[in-house]
């Protein structure tokens, strides 16, 4: 299949995400209660931590309960000195002017059966997280993203976990741990997605979470090409937009 596709007709992705709100007292009242269920299975694997630390930790995981804060795009275009991957991302304390502007550039470009988004495990997490959030934003669906009715080969998802695998359930793989394995430069030399919430709410860093995405979509991109076999790319041949 991989061979089929037009690796321009490709936009790669990686989400930057957070608790919706600083802390768990901040939290609108109706959604309190529904975290503290939802925490119950959290602290079974980790006793020692309060509802309030948890949901600092974990709440940015889960669409209904976090937020983005950063969505980086990158995609190839052909030079007359071979491929170049442009990058870019859009990031905000207002996740719906994020959603906004991500959603332009899909109706604009990234609008045909011909098109696809690929992200590290975005059929796990970013995609269905992207499409919750722009429901939750009241924001109409990009072609990309509306996949009611359609079957699961029939979504225009890419995903370079599921490459890896071939076939393989039972294991995630990091994205850090194949850019090693690839000899690809880590995305990880400053801050993991562990760190966001902190960096975002505690510093006010928001630029250099969204250097930190760009990285993590840049890794992608080269991670794709690996495993498709289709060469790589130099620094020089990657512009930040």
């Amino acid at each position: 299949m991989q061979e089929n596709i037009n690796i321009n007709n490709i936009l790669f992705i990686d989400l930057e995400t957070v608790p919706v709100c600083k802390n768990f007292k901040e939290l609108p009242d109706a959604l309190k209660p529904l975290w503290e269920h939802k925490v119950q299975r959290i602290k079974k694997e980790d006793e020692t931590k309060t509802t309030e630390e948890l949901f600092f930790e974990k709440a940015g995981i889960y669409s209904e309960f976090g937020k983005i804060i950063c969505v980086s795009a990158g995609f190839f275009r052909p030079e007359s000195n071979g491929l170049t991957f442009r990058v870019k991302a859009f990031y905000s304390d207002n996740e719906k002017t994020i959603l906004q502007e991500l959603c332009k550039l899909l109706e604009s470009h990234y609008n045909t059966k011909s098109h696809f988004l690929c992200a590290h495990n975005g059929k796990e997490f970013d995609f269905p997280y992207l499409s919750r959030r722009l429901l939750i934003n009241n924001i109409k669906l990009p072609y990309l993203l509306d996949n009611a009715g359609k079957k699961p080969w029939e979504t225009p998802f890419l995903d370079t976990m599921e490459l890896w695998k071939f076939g393989d359930i039972k294991n995630y793989t990091s994205l850090a741990l194949l850019a090693a394995v690839f000899g690809i430069p880590s995305p990880k030399d400053d801050i993991d997605g562990s760190q966001v919430a902190d960096v975002y709410y505690n510093k006010g860093q928001l630029e250099r979470i969204a250097k930190y995405c760009n990285k993590d979509v840049i890794t992608t991109a080269r991670l794709y090409l690996k495993l498709t076999q289709q060469g790589e790319i130099s620094e020089d041949q990657v512009n930040i937009i």
